[in-house]
């Protein structure tokens, strides 16, 4: 099991806490499934159902966040409501007013949730404490939101950080483009896109499509900037950076699947060999990229701030 997206926050390295310590504060917020009257219920679950909420192996930790959602369009609700509201017009003589319509939609929604379907997604969270990295497979920040509004809620004084980076992924990908050489230990590969920050936003998109230097400068020349760019690191890890330094598409390759544990005997030796294996890949590409960036800016953790 390998993330695909990567939402990369900081801890202090190294972060004293045990498994054991981070269980016991996520366990007054395990995942309870909706009631009859709830829209959505989000709670810790455990990554290898054995009822541990903490995944812990080689010093790395693992965590997954479950989300149970009612399926109740807006639509449908709107559709009943207006077939109440008529019914109650024809037996009080009058439309309902304002304040009864609300109540009448409030009604139909009470109505229609326990009937509702729900849908389920989880998103799974690695904890390198040892190198200080907090890492929420999500493809977009407010998916990762989601993950650490709870866990603020979950652990007193979380010293978590957002990463900060002296170069904006944007110059930095665009001075790769310009100089065609990429930094140490990465490759530059074939997908990128190129914006303009004029007000029509201009956009070109080269995907699996050879990047001729001469013809990329004329695009950064003429106002574009890099926005996206397929990227390898050490020929092991192939991943798509974007402009607000989130990280797509990772996907290990051949060198690492050859390097897999071929000798485990069942799916739980297979899953810690996958963890370990991904942990120290990722932790380490991680490390060269934010070098790639020219280094972290300090900042104050998020709970100060909020």
């Amino acid at each position: 099991m390998w993330f695909k997206n990567l939402q990369v926050y900081r801890l202090p390295a190294p972060w004293a806490v045990t498994s054991e310590q981070l269980a016991a504060d996520l366990a007054p917020f395990a995942f309870q499934p909706c009631s009859s009257l709830d829209m959505q219920s989000q709670g810790w679950i455990s990554p290898r159902d054995n009822g541990e909420l903490v995944y812990s192996i080689n010093k790395q930790m693992l965590l997954l966040l479950g989300t149970e959602k009612k399926l109740l369009p807006t639509s449908v609700i709107n559709q009943v409501t207006k077939i109440k509201a008529a019914e109650i017009e024809e037996q009080q003589g009058f439309k309902p007013g304002r304040k009864q319509m609300k109540e009448i939609k409030e009604n139909v929604t009470d109505d229609l949730l326990p009937r509702a379907f729900s849908v389920w997604r989880s998103t799974w969270v690695w904890i390198d404490p040892v190198n200080g990295w907090l890492v929420v497979d999500a493809g977009s920040a407010a998916k990762a939101d989601e993950v650490l509004k709870l866990l603020f809620k979950a652990v007193d004084k979380l010293p978590l950080e957002t990463l900060h980076v002296v170069q904006s992924p944007v110059a930095a990908m665009t001075s790769w483009l310009v100089s065609d050489e990429a930094p140490s230990n990465f490759t530059v590969d074939q997908d990128t896109e190129l914006r303009s920050n004029a007000e029509s936003k201009a956009t070109v998109r080269y995907v699996r499509h050879t990047l001729e230097a001469d013809d990329v400068r004329r695009h950064i020349e003429a106002g574009k900037q890099c926005t996206r760019l397929a990227m390898t690191w050490a020929d092991r890890v192939s991943f798509v950076l974007t402009e607000s330094l989130t990280i797509k598409r990772v996907a290990p390759l051949d060198v690492i699947k050859e390097n897999a544990d071929a000798t485990a005997q069942n799916d739980d030796e297979r899953f810690d060999s996958d963890i370990m294996l991904m942990t120290g890949e990722l932790s380490k590409m991680l490390t060269d990229l934010v070098a790639a960036l020219g280094g972290e800016m300090a900042q104050e953790p998020m709970q100060k701030r909020a």
